[in-house]
């Protein structure tokens, strides 16, 4: 019984020093993580160095299990990378295809920065992302119609960049889809119309023209209606101008064909006294 006890007490210690010597380790972060945060520092340019945290050691567990990410700009949850808010930062350089890495992230924010190339379509494998939001950059080429892939998208902000061609189809058929601005970018073609089709009420648009609004090419509701009623104010202005005309022209007439009068009678009265005063023979 003795030597049973001993061998017993040696190992709750053994149990008790393997799990005070995991607790002193770091928790290994998710490789996928990992990659997708270390690819993206790669192709962004930080010249105001706004990143100088986002250093290797970091990298590799971007999520510790004792807190919140040290990364700047990075969220986590539960172990995993779940959101990107780097807005304002004055980057530069492009968005990393293997962004598609972050397999948990929620929320992807990287506006107002001078971000170029395109968006890469690797984004539709972002099955959790609910929040895209590349606003104010200088974005280029065209929209995946991959990234209605996407289902749980609540927000499309893309307003503010260069991009070009025509507005997917597919992303209408986003249901959670509550916010979406495309505007003053290079778009082209008809709005489609499970975007700015009439709600259920029949009173507005899913979306308003200001989610459309500066893409010269872009027609379609809810513009043409926005463009008519501009178009009604211009016939309105020009109606008022032509009816002014009109006005001060019949105006003027009358004027005129009063002074006649007047000069008429005037010369009957004089030509009336010049008879009365000549001589009779």
């Amino acid at each position: 019984m003795p030597a049973n006890h001993h061998r017993f007490s040696n190992r709750i210690v053994l149990l008790f020093l393997l799990t005070l010597e995991t607790a002193r380790r770091p928790a290994s972060g998710d490789s996928n993580d990992a990659a997708c945060l270390a690819n993206l520092h790669q192709t962004l340019e930080d010249p105001a160095n706004n990143l100088h945290n986002w250093t290797k050691p970091f990298f590799s567990n971007p999520c510790p299990a004792v807190s919140d990410s040290h990364l700047r700009g990075v969220t986590c949850n539960n172990g995993r990378v779940y959101k990107l808010s780097l807005t304002n930062l004055s980057l530069r350089g492009s968005i990393s295809p293997l962004i598609s890495s972050c397999t948990n992230l929620q929320s992807l924010d990287l506006s107002s920065n001078q971000i170029s190339g395109e968006i890469p379509p690797e984004i539709q494998s972002l099955s959790n992302l609910a929040v895209l939001n590349l606003s104010s950059n200088r974005l280029s080429g065209e929209i995946s119609p991959q990234l209605a892939r996407c289902s749980f998208l609540n927000v499309i902000d893309l307003h503010g960049n260069g991009l070009s061609g025509a507005i997917p189809q597919q992303l209408g058929t986003l249901a959670r889809l509550s916010a979406f601005d495309v505007s003053n970018n290079r778009l082209s073609g008809q709005i489609p119309a499970n975007l700015g089709m009439m709600r259920s009420d029949g009173n507005s648009a899913r979306f308003n023209s200001s989610s459309f609004a500066g893409n010269k090419k872009l027609y379609g509701y809810p513009l043409e209606e926005r463009e008519r009623s501009k178009g009604l104010s211009v016939m309105a202005i020009v109606g008022i101008g032509l009816g002014s005309g009109v006005a001060s022209l019949v105006i003027s007439f009358t004027g005129v064909c009063i002074w006649l009068k007047v000069t008429e009678k005037k010369m009957e009265e004089e030509e009336g006294k010049i008879s009365h005063s000549m001589p009779v023979y």
